[in-house]
């Protein structure tokens, strides 16, 4: 079984990469593997609502100049999908925001082709405004029919220079126990993600 994560922060080591690690960690005592796209250093374009995705139904966006399709090759290949991503003006960034408004299309355009899947938010914070931002990344989750663990409190972490976050005692067992959680729910629909016919 495989994970990948999109890091959403321009911090390729910052409080959302450490908090990440915390996650996978948990599922890689499950034999589970991982890996992370990082997105704070791209360049993504929003959605331009041209709807070519619901003409084509190819699977993929029209925007052919960045790697949004690639992430969604990712997501396609993969068994479970972590969206992680700072908190900017009580929002995921832009270029988080980019991806989930693009592939959510995508996915809707092609037969909800994200149905079924594993999804879980990480979301770091300084202070307030993680669980907007741990409710947008939830709402791309289930618009896409897609299954999420939960933790013992919200996804999110709290520190402001990288770091930080290794002091929230808090914040590191609910990354641990969404690792334990997610394992367990990937294990449990292994083989079962059988797709509705249209």
């Amino acid at each position: 079984m495989h994970v990948i994560a999109f890091n959403g922060s321009p911090r390729k080591k910052g409080n959302t990469s450490i908090l990440l690690e915390y996650v996978f960690a948990e599922l890689h005592k499950h034999g589970i593997t991982t890996e992370v796209v990082q997105l704070g250093d791209k360049k993504i374009k929003g959605c331009i609502a041209c709807y070519r995705c619901w003409e084509r139904k190819d699977r993929h966006c029209a925007i052919k100049t960045d790697i949004v399709n690639e992430c969604i090759d990712k997501m396609l290949a993969a068994d479970g999908i972590i969206l992680a991503s700072p908190t900017y003006v009580t929002d995921v960034t832009a270029e988080m925001k980019a991806l989930i408004d693009r592939a959510c299309l995508v996915a809707k355009a092609n037969d909800d082709m994200l149905r079924r899947k594993v999804g879980a938010a990480v979301v770091a914070v300084r202070r307030g405004g993680a669980t907007h931002v741990f409710d947008t990344i939830n709402h791309f989750f289930l618009i896409s029919q897609m299954i999420v663990p939960g933790s013992c409190y919200w996804n999110l972490g709290i520190g402001l220079e990288p770091g930080d976050v290794n002091s929230d005692e808090e914040g590191i067992r609910t990354m641990k126990l969404l690792g334990e959680n997610m394992a367990w729910l990937l294990k449990k629909t292994a083989g079962k993600n059988v797709r509705r016919k249209a």
